[in-house]
């Protein structure tokens, strides 16, 4: 944006139930443009030839800081973060009109938010109604998220340090969730087990609703329930992460709730295995996005054949789709401020390049639904392994590599 003004507000509070609310957090957009984690902000760019900054934000008030805690005020935020100019959220109304004031275009995100659209369609049609006083009115609406996606992909150093933090945290809960598990705890136990090591380690909440699926519960993608009963004979697929000054990690593992691999378990295990080391290995600048799928694809669908899940060449299973009985999603993620982070995957119709900077999952899985057709020895197996892997300059490195994930590093920690 050449010139123009750019509209980014943070995320409200919500209410959970009558006078409760869910725990705040902050707007990803707002938050990588600011670093202002308080909510009732709202942050104005206007470009030009005098470029400026502006925030508002809530007023100081010592009383409301006795019930509600420290908030900066406008003076502090101006001096804290570096804004050109903070005013009180309070004056935005009467303030904004003359900031969009013979701009030739406003870039916001409308849609999300009916409310918010009606104001700030109304500060325009405030400027408009000066037209005979020779003010002119943006011309141009756009929406914001395209420039700043674009932005958002790239991480630079301060970022990834930050999700090394994060992916750090996310490992040791990992390691503490395995030597937790044992047959006749619960799933709820173990996520417990989770929670307190991201809270221990300095992590502000979970990145997402965590997974912590026991047996059957495993072939069902998005369980989030974590209230049953851990069998022996059955694996334990936990996907958690946690958050880190806004930054997320993403950490899938498959293990047996009793400590020892079954041989069934152990061949399908090995297989997505196998398929993670595969589509790992084509992470790397210049390299498709869709590069790691295609990858995993291979090596699932000629496992599955081996396993006689899947009949036919390699070739026929992958062209049919027939794979996809047991493997129906992709095999990552852009990963950053959200768990599924901002950016497009294609460009002008192909899959985009990878570039040093973009961090992105890989988490190819199996799953396995009892059936007719399914033989007993894999019935209600599901296997997923995941880890974040970040694209460098000569390749790629795993930033949670050192979450264990072979089967003799993930029987020695249960063992120990």
């Amino acid at each position: 944006m050449q010139h123009g003004v750019a509209i980014i507000p943070t995320a409200p509070e919500r209410t959970r139930n009558r006078d409760s609310h869910y725990p705040y957090r902050f707007d990803s957009y707002f938050y990588y443009l600011t670093g202002f984690v308080e909510p009732a902000a709202v942050l104005v760019l206007i470009a030009g030839a005098k470029p400026r900054s502006v925030l508002f934000c809530r007023a100081k008030d010592k009383d409301r800081e006795i019930w509600d805690g420290f908030r900066y005020g406008p003076e502090a935020a101006r001096a804290v973060f570096g804004f050109d100019e903070c005013y009180k959220i309070a004056d935005m109304d009467a303030r904004m009109p003359a900031l969009l004031a013979d701009q030739p275009q406003v870039c916001c995100h409308l849609g999300s938010d009916g409310a918010w659209d009606a104001r700030v369609l109304g500060w325009l049609n405030e400027v408009r109604a000066q037209v005979r006083t020779g003010v002119a009115a943006p011309a141009t609406i756009s929406d914001v998220h395209t420039l700043l996606d674009e932005m958002r992909l790239i991480k630079d150093a301060h970022e990834l340090a930050t999700m090394q933090g994060a992916a750090q945290i996310s490992t040791a809960a990992h390691q503490r969730a395995m030597r937790a598990t044992a047959p006749g705890r619960t799933e709820y136990e173990i996520e417990a087990e989770l929670l307190h090591e991201f809270r221990r380690g300095g992590a502000q909440s979970p990145a997402y609703t965590s997974i912590v699926a026991g047996g059957a519960n495993a072939c069902i993608l998005h369980y989030v329930q974590n209230d049953a009963r851990l069998n022996a004979g059955d694996l334990l697929l936990i996907d958690a992460g946690c958050e880190l000054d806004g930054y997320a990690s993403d950490i899938t593992r498959t293990f047996p709730v009793n400590g020892k691999f079954s041989a069934a378990q152990r061949e399908v295990y090995e297989l997505v295995l196998a398929a993670q080391a595969a589509a790992i290995a084509q992470v790397m600048p210049g390299a498709g996005w869709n590069a790691p799928h295609d990858a995993a694809v291979q090596v699932l669908a000629r496992g599955l054949v081996d396993l006689g899940l899947c009949r036919g060449s390699v070739d026929q299973v992958i062209e049919s789709g027939d794979y996809r009985k047991f493997y129906m999603h992709r095999t990552g993620h852009w990963l950053g401020l959200d768990v599924h982070d901002a950016g497009d995957y294609k460009r002008g119709g192909d899959w985009r390049k990878l570039e040093p900077g973009m961090v992105l999952t890989v988490e190819p899985g199996c799953y396995i639904q009892a059936g007719d057709d399914i033989p007993d020895r894999y019935a209600n197996i599901g296997v997923r392994i995941e880890d974040d892997v970040a694209v460098t300059a000569s390749g790629h490195e795993v930033l949670t590599q050192a979450a264990p994930k072979t089967v003799a590093d993930i029987e020695a920690l249960m063992r120990g």
